[in-house]
């Protein structure tokens, strides 16, 4: 069941959503979002644009049974948690000292 918003708090969500600090944390939080995932989109796209379109080039073997298309796979794996990683150290730095005075300003205004 849904928390009922009283005024008071309703008020500070609104002070809160209007503030310069949260302001900078969605710009920080975009600054990192949008451009990790257009390039992890285009690395995306090229690993089955490749796959269809440049079987000779997804097929060269590199060492042994393993070829270039199960490299590119299994880089889609180490890339996926790198840029969590990469995230998570980002948001430590720019985005969680941000989030906790607002939390902090939030809790003091409705006396929690």
């Amino acid at each position: 069941m849904a928390e009922k918003l009283t005024p008071e708090v309703h008020a500070a969500y609104e002070r809160i959503h209007d503030s310069e600090e949260f302001t900078q944390l969605r710009s920080n939080y975009l600054r990192f979002v949008v451009p990790m995932t257009v390039g992890f989109m285009l690395w995306y796209l090229l690993y089955v644009v490749c796959s269809n379109w440049a079987p000779g080039l997804m097929g060269t073997q590199v060492f042994g049974t393993i070829n270039v298309a199960l490299l590119f796979g299994l880089l889609q794996f180490v890339t996926t948690f790198g840029i969590a990683w990469v995230y998570a150290r980002y948001s430590a730095r720019a985005m969680d000292p941000i989030a906790a005075g607002l939390l902090d300003d939030f809790e003091r205004e409705v006396g929690r």
